[in-house]
């Protein structure tokens, strides 16, 4: 996803948001199986701290991080803005899990798990954001959005 200027001027580690998908995807993958819902809990409370106080706080981001220093990842940058939206569409879908758990949709909850898991496993494997291809969608018809 490397387009030739920042749409919204800030910058963000590639390598460690592709961890962090990796984090989120494992995450999800084991609430799946364990059914245990504190871990939908956690996952509304690190993506809520990440976009709307500090991604600092973010103990997903901080694993993610050290991670990518462990590993020797290099640093590539990409827009923080798509990433940002990215992490919107994330903070949905594990929203709509916790209302699927408590409303004992199971089937429901089955499918958007395994929308939100391809969209996470996409970024993680291939690169490939669909997050922030709607970003760059929506930019070319409102650019003033999110600015």
């Amino acid at each position: 996803m490397s387009y030739s200027c920042p749409l919204n001027f800030v910058q963000v580690d590639s390598n460690a948001s592709r961890l962090s998908s990796l984090i989120v995807a494992t995450l999800v993958l084991t609430y799946l199986f364990t059914s245990l819902t504190f871990i939908l809990y956690f996952l509304v409370l690190d993506f809520s701290l990440k976009l709307f106080i500090n991604k600092k706080y973010s103990l997903i981001s901080f694993f993610a991080l050290y991670f990518r220093k462990s590993f020797n990842m290099k640093e590539i940058f990409t827009d923080g803005g798509a990433k940002k939206l990215a992490g919107i569409f994330g903070l949905v879908f594990v929203l709509l899990l916790l209302l699927t758990d408590l409303l004992a949709l199971q089937s429901l909850s089955f499918l958007i798990a395994g929308i939100f898991l391809s969209c996470s496993l996409l970024d993680l494997l291939f690169n490939y954001c669909l997050g922030c291809k709607i970003y760059h969608l929506i930019k070319k018809i409102y650019p003033n959005f999110m600015s």
